[in-house]
């Protein structure tokens, strides 16, 4: 059984009670997501297609909302419901933890991660969960997504009543005519609710969020909304500041995702964010990063 949650959303909430609170003046003027809305404005008008929500964890109403029932790409970040999978495996026992997979036996693919790089021609279960959640690893999603199988993992995002969010494929370096032309769908209303389950423990059962919780804890892509957090990208699963971060990005040729938790004295919200655009160029990208850094942003102010 996986250790319960460090922070759930009850001792989020404990811990505000005790915080210090802005005066209501100045904490209506800081929780207004207007620099947020002001990027996503822009992006959209230059052609970009994008899906945000914001839920408050306390009161399980939605702060920000936009197009966000619409269903997109979301490249890494269909590596959670598979995670979820897995973790499901391990309570049950029908996944045993040390289980050894061949590196020989899966496919090459070039994209991110480490173990491409590694010299250990084997790895076990936990630890492709571990590379696959903290480094994005394509070669180990590939591996655990081979070993439960992708009708098992569709089972259970239908299982967790998700109907915008698919677990299509495996990763791949091209994809043909008899490939999807994504690995991964979903919409940030499902991403956002999908993390709120994890913080609360209702992801198939708290045992199981709670593992999840913890491998995603590992992410070590702070560089879209975590560059707002100022949290050490290799070590930030305990901060001294009592801030709870756990999230996931997604990336792919003019696509980036993320979605997450992010807890503070004051709240703690479930977010996520898709961005399509057209990848044309350095400024068209660095425009669709730095909204995520806004809404980075705001998220912070919001929960602190």
């Amino acid at each position: 059984m996986a250790p319960e949650p460090r922070r759930d959303a009850e001792s989020l909430r404990s811990s505000r009670r005790g915080g210090r609170r802005l005066p209501r003046r100045a904490a209506v003027g800081r929780r207004s997501f207007t620099a947020t809305l002001k990027a996503l404005d822009e992006l959209a008008a230059s052609g970009a297609r994008i899906s945000v929500r914001i839920t408050d964890l306390d009161r399980g109403t939605s702060v920000l909302a936009g197009d966000d029932f619409v269903t997109l790409p979301v490249a890494g970040l269909g590596v959670v419901p598979l995670l979820i999978e897995v973790a499901s495996g391990f309570e049950s026992g029908s996944l045993d933890p040390l289980e050894i997979i061949e590196k020989s036996s899966i496919g090459p693919v070039a994209g991110a991660g480490v173990w491409q790089y590694l010299k250990a021609p084997a790895l076990p279960l936990s630890d492709l969960a571990v590379l696959a959640a903290s480094a994005g690893d394509a070669l180990a999603a590939n591996a655990l997504i081979g070993r439960v199988g992708l009708p098992a993992v569709r089972a259970r995002i239908e299982q967790l009543g998700f109907a915008h969010t698919a677990l299509l494929d495996l990763f791949r370096d091209e994809r043909g005519p008899d490939d999807a032309p994504h690995v991964a769908l979903g919409s940030a209303r499902e991403l956002a609710e999908l993390f709120a389950a994890l913080v609360n423990s209702s992801a198939v059962s708290a045992g199981v969020s709670a593992q999840v919780a913890e491998w995603l804890s590992l992410n070590q892509d702070l560089s879209l909304v975590g560059s707002a957090t100022g949290l050490d990208a290799f070590d930030h699963e305990n901060d001294e500041h009592g801030l709870l971060f756990v999230n996931k990005t997604g990336r792919d040729a003019g696509i980036r995702v993320e979605a997450g938790v992010l807890g503070g004295p004051r709240a703690g919200v479930a977010y996520a964010l898709i961005v399509c655009f057209d990848d044309l160029s350095i400024a068209h990208r660095l425009r669709a990063h730095e909204a995520f850094r806004t809404l980075g942003t705001d998220l912070m102010e919001y929960v602190f």
